[in-house]
């Protein structure tokens, strides 16, 4: 099962570096992490996707307690979260495809953000099916380059 762990920490060099180690270390994979300071610059967000059962959660949520700057961490369930996913895509474009190309990215309330001779560079936020689909429907085209965003979160309404 996947979890999304959402865990505050001190905004300070080396503790990316220590957070990723200890799940190294434990032999759990990283599916998503993303990272960025919070509404107090003293402190960041890690949002962490990895997969495991209760009890790997339990013993993650343990072992990053032990880091001495962990401030709080905390799992969001999926039924209770907002997440949102980053995609940036280039494709292949040509007189011929670009109007068509525009069409799917504004199914995809995506955008264009950058325009070359012969791509394009899109832009596509939302969960990681939205991305999934605008990869599926792009990929005719040619991608020339692909980028996603790690998962971000926050839990809804006012609980933490």
């Amino acid at each position: 099962m996947k979890h999304t762990i959402s865990v505050i920490v001190e905004n300070k060099p080396g503790v990316l570096s220590r957070v990723s180690g200890l799940f190294s270390r434990r032999g759990f994979n990283i599916e998503s992490l993303a990272v960025g300071t919070t509404e107090d610059p003293k402190m960041s967000r890690m949002t962490i996707v990895v997969e495991g059962d209760e009890q790997d959660l339990e013993q993650i949520t343990k072992q990053l307690y032990k880091l001495i700057d962990t401030l709080k961490v905390f799992d969001i369930p999926t039924d209770k979260a907002v997440e949102r996913e980053l995609l940036l895509i280039k494709v292949a474009a040509s007189e011929k495809t670009r109007q068509e190309i525009t069409q799917i990215v504004d199914i995809f309330r995506g955008k264009v953000v950058d325009v070359a001779e012969t791509s394009l560079t899109i832009e596509v936020t939302g969960d990681a099916s939205k991305a999934e689909g605008a990869i599926k429907l792009l990929t005719k085209f040619g991608i020339k380059e692909l980028v996603r965003g790690g998962k971000i979160a926050l839990q809804r309404g006012s609980a933490e």
